[in-house]
């Protein structure tokens, strides 16, 4: 429909129920009035349609505009990578696995692409075969070996659980998804340093036509992307209120906006506290508000306390707002609009 935008997101996997939880997180959470359909809603944008798929099939969704919209893994779009689709957010910050090229544990000679280049012209020399690769990557793979320099070797299907190919016999090496790299070691493999062919995580997707095209698909995407970047800027933030006892706001203005961990976003608000009484010395007592960065929260409390405060508190920022969404104003570069 004209006035509707499809959104296709994971329906299983490994980043399927994170991604509910990421959108819930940004303010724009999915209601599923009905767990047995691929189908939901956005009440936050009423104008979005839900659509579930596996997390490839967003991919193709959104390439033949039957959605709009789609979260799924770089590392798919990368491997079958869609002429009509466009990466709108790559940083999304979950779902974080690498593509990699693992060899045996056994090789102890390889240690590099550069090894792995001699170990395949040697098999190609001495045995008079190609190397052989398992993984579900073919054309990722491809292109890394290709640019890494190693040009004889044969892709072969992955057939179960693709780690155990090489103590199986029927691959020499492999290409794999990795988190953490133990199902890696528990099958005596080790990756290569250099052999990283995507760094992979969740992405927002859309497609290209649709975004240049259509006034309503572009407007919702740049509602989309303010909620992701407001939440995900907020996640590195607090919001700290003291009571420091000062000559003046200006004069406790000017303390802290020397320190800049305690200039905050824009500088701190002070205002009186009422009903508060002038000290002997003359100074009164003021509430200040301040937005600090987490990592630097330990050095703010402790100039904030220098500066006469006491009762300091903290509540975790959830959303910050700028000017307008870096994401939003990066895609609207990239269609030129």
């Amino acid at each position: 429909m004209a006035n509707r935008v499809m959104l296709a997101l994971p329906s299983k996997g490994a980043i399927a129920e994170p991604t509910l939880s990421f959108l819930n997180d940004c303010g724009l959470k999915i209601e599923k009035p009905n767990p047995r359909q691929y189908v939901g809603l956005m009440p936050a944008l009423p104008q979005v349609d839900v659509l579930f798929q596996r997390a490839i099939d967003v991919l193709y969704k959104v390439s033949d505009g039957t959605a709009r919209l789609g979260v799924t893994g770089y590392d798919i779009v990368q491997e079958y990578g869609q002429d009509d689709v466009i990466v709108i957010h790559k940083d999304l910050r979950y779902g974080h696995c690498n593509l990699v090229v693992a060899v045996p544990e056994a090789w102890i000679d390889v240690e590099n692409m550069v090894d792995l280049a001699e170990i395949a012209l040697d098999l190609r020399e001495r045995k008079g075969r190609q190397m052989r690769v398992a993984t579900t990557y073919p054309n990722s793979t491809r292109r890394f070996l290709h640019a890494s320099g190693i040009h004889h070797f044969t892709l072969v299907n992955a057939e179960g659980a693709i780690e155990a190919a090489p103590t199986i016999g029927y691959a020499d090496i492999i290409v794999d998804l990795v988190q953490t790299g133990t199902t890696l070691r528990e099958n005596h493999l080790k990756p290569l340093p250099d052999g990283v062919i995507i760094e992979s995580q969740a992405c927002l997707i859309g497609n290209k036509s649709a975004l240049l095209m259509d006034e309503m698909t572009l407007e919702t995407v740049r509602m989309i992307l303010e909620q992701m970047d407001a939440s995900m800027n907020g996640r590195g933030y607090s919001q700290l209120t003291v009571n420091i006892l000062g000559e003046s706001a200006e004069q406790i203005g000017a303390q802290l906006i020397a320190e800049p961990v305690t200039a905050g976003l824009q500088g701190p608000t002070i205002a009186p506290i009422y009903g508060s009484k002038a000290q002997a010395d003359g100074r009164k007592w003021f509430t200040v508000t301040l937005i600090v960065p987490n990592k630097a929260m330990p050095q703010a409390v402790e100039i904030l306390r220098r500066a006469g405060g006491s009762q300091i508190t903290s509540i975790p920022v959830r959303y910050v707002y700028l000017h307008e969404s870096p994401t939003f104003a990066a895609l609207k570069a990239a269609l030129a609009l």
